[in-house]
């Protein structure tokens, strides 16, 4: 009798768990094509125009700007810790071959400055390792310090940033305005938050990495202006003294904040600045490898209802603007694109 009991209790369990790993990896592999977006790719950069600010965009929030003489890099995330390492905290380390190979093939051989727009994994991880293969200095928080003094990097090529403030590389002027990170973890609160106190010495599971302050980025040059938005978060008002003509702006997670917090930061952000050119980044899948492009999971982030949004938005408040889907890889003269038409 006890032995029955047992073994129907044992099928039973054997059936729900089964059927809870059905529904996990359905829901996990449930994700929106990329072809169902319809936003036009920006025109790659010609090799006669070698005069041009391009921007090359190369997954999650990393941004490499070069006018030819000087590059910025916003971020820097090449090492890509696997999901099984993300969800169980596992340590991981920099993939210096991975470093290595994206510093070699995208040729970053004049950075001048790398840009952390805050200090989660997905945005800080590398920072050190590249900051260690080149002059470039790290701006960001004390936490992004930390990220870069773990790493060994000489004091001299660190600089904290508290309040707004600018700097100057070459023919750009970027300017660090403190922001703060969309409130997307739970029940609106920011996940990861927090500081990192001590220099983070590696490997380091992915929570070791804090948010320490995010910034809105301002990038100035004579061709113009760009504002690199890396989380889904707004200051009301904080932009209406800044045109932009160009916004890079970071999308992650902003299904889950609605579509009434989405309008408002469309209207802060890229109605307040009057930018003609709208490049959503961070909407790619990071626990991916470095170079492959895919939307997370629906059950993680929709990104097909944000990209909805995103057109019902420009439609509605800046209908002289264009959004355009940036490719991985392919540098774009940004303040010379064609209008597109929707």
């Amino acid at each position: 009798m006890w032995l029955t009991y047992a073994k129907r209790t044992a099928l039973i369990v054997t059936v729900v768990l089964t059927l809870l790993s059905i529904a996990i990896i359905f829901l996990w592999w449930d994700r929106p094509s990329l072809d169902s977006i319809d936003w036009p790719t920006p025109a790659v950069a010609s090799a006669a125009n070698s005069d041009a600010v391009t921007v090359t965009w190369l997954g999650v929030t990393t941004l490499l700007f070069d006018d030819g003489e000087t590059q910025i890099l916003i971020d820097g995330f090449f090492s890509r810790p696997s999901l099984a390492e993300i969800v169980f905290r596992r340590p991981v380390d920099n993939d210096v071959a991975r470093i290595n190979y994206a510093m070699n093939e995208y040729r970053m051989r004049r950075l001048a400055a790398i840009i952390p727009v805050h200090s989660h994994f997905d945005h800080a991880m590398d920072v050190g390792e590249i900051a260690n293969r080149s002059s470039a200095s790290i701006l960001g928080s004390e936490s992004a310090a930390q990220v870069a003094r773990g790493a060994g990097v000489p004091e001299d090529q660190i600089t904290v940033v508290e309040t707004t403030t600018s700097f100057e590389f070459g023919n750009f002027r970027v300017t660090l305005l403190p922001t703060g990170h969309a409130p997307v973890g739970w029940r609106g609160s920011v996940p990861l938050d927090g500081v990192i106190e001590n220099a983070l010495t590696m490997p380091q599971p992915i929570s070791a990495w804090r948010m320490g302050g995010g910034f809105t980025v301002i990038i100035e040059h004579p061709q113009g202006t760009a504002l690199v938005q890396g989380s889904a978060a707004y200051k009301k008002y904080e932009l209406q003294k800044i045109a932009a003509d160009v916004v890079f702006l970071g999308v992650a997670q902003l299904n889950s904040l609605g579509r009434n917090y989405a309008e408002l930061y469309w209207q802060h952000t890229v109605t307040a600045s009057g930018s003609h050119s709208v490049y959503p980044i961070h909407f790619d899948d990071f626990t991916r490898p470095f170079g492959e492009v895919v939307l997370p999971p629906k059950v993680i982030d929709n990104f097909a209802t944000t990209a909805k949004w995103l057109t019902e938005f420009q439609q509605r408040w800046d209908s002289d603007a264009s959004l355009f889907m940036p490719e991985f890889g392919k540098p774009i003269a940004i303040f010379s694109q064609p209008a597109s038409e929707f």
